[in-house]
């Protein structure tokens, strides 16, 4: 069945919007996968903060050309039926929630991607982003750091009282 051109309009608002705000774009082959699969990685990515989009890649090419970083990106990929993987908020998130769906989903396949500069990304540079921790694991790996010394310094401490004690007790015994 056909789409309206109002439906394709709003279709296109929609996405001119969302890649406007976006950080990171990663589109993915999905051809074979259920529909009750497809909620799967659309809840899993809604837990991420991203947002899936099944559209034509028409379409996406048309909101893309009405985004100024865009304009200029590279669309000869955007072909076959792709679905694409949105994030606002953290420039990793769609790269990471594809690659942890492929794992266990093998008709899912990255296909590439675009940062919010306008550059195109391979599927090998979206699966090497989605090897790096996500933003949440450096912030805990960069507090840990600074707690470290911290943690050294009272335990040396509490261990430096404490033969104190024991010596005192020794020699009052």
């Amino acid at each position: 069945m056909a789409i309206s051109k109002d439906k394709k309009n709003t279709l296109v608002a929609d996405l001119t919007e969302l890649l406007n705000n976006s950080k990171m774009t990663v589109y993915a082959k999905y051809q074979g996968l259920t529909v009750a699969e497809l909620q799967e990685l659309r809840k899993a990515a809604r837990e991420n903060g991203v947002k899936i989009k099944v559209v034509k890649n028409r379409l996406v090419r048309v909101a893309m050309d009405s985004v100024a970083v865009y304009k200029d990106t590279d669309t000869t990929n955007l072909t076959g039926q792709l679905l694409y993987a949105i994030s606002d908020s953290d420039e990793v998130a769609p790269a990471k929630v594809l690659a942890e769906f492929a794992k266990t989903h093998e008709l899912l396949a990255i296909a590439g991607g675009f940062n919010d500069s306008g550059a195109s990304l391979s599927d090998a540079d979206v699966k090497a982003l989605a090897a790096l921790p996500s933003k949440n694991e450096l912030i805990g790996q960069v507090v840990a750091q600074l707690l470290s010394p911290v943690n050294d310094s009272v335990s040396g401490l509490a261990n430096g009282v404490s033969e104190i004690v024991s010596g005192l007790e020794a020699k009052a015994a």
